[in-house]
């Protein structure tokens, strides 16, 4: 009887080879940091005013899950890595509806963050 991991390995290459594909992507993306956003802009003025140096895959305002309101903050990612620094140099200090931008490149985000719910729920462990 042959193996059921047999027939897998071949899928199993060339999901891998799909992996592969989509990591040297987005090795030649470059994503763009927008801080100091005014609260009014859209994600629509953020690729506009970015596209003044090249083509822009995707931009967005970073908004707050609760609220909905802007973060203040925002990405926008660029195909082509000289017309991403371009823009990043360019860019920099530039106004965007009222406000200066602070503009960088991205940076991966690191592990951390979230948090969880264990703890004594706000009991003073002193006094325990």
């Amino acid at each position: 009887m042959p193996s059921p991991i047999a027939g897998a390995l071949p899928r199993c290459s060339r999901m891998n080879q799909r992996i592969k594909n989509s990591r040297s992507f987005v090795s030649r993306c470059r994503n763009g940091y927008a801080g100091n956003v005014s609260r009014a802009a859209t994600g629509r003025d953020l690729k506009d005013a970015f596209t003044a140096f090249g083509e822009v895959s995707s931009a967005s305002i970073i908004k707050d899950k609760f609220s909905g309101e802007s973060r203040g903050f925002g990405f926008a990612e660029m195909p082509n890595k000289e017309e991403a620094d371009k823009a990043i140099s360019g860019f920099n200090g530039k106004d965007l509806k009222g406000r200066p931008l602070t503009v960088n490149e991205a940076r991966p985000r690191t592990g951390g963050g979230g948090g969880g719910r264990g703890g004594f729920g706000g009991i003073d462990r002193d006094v325990l």
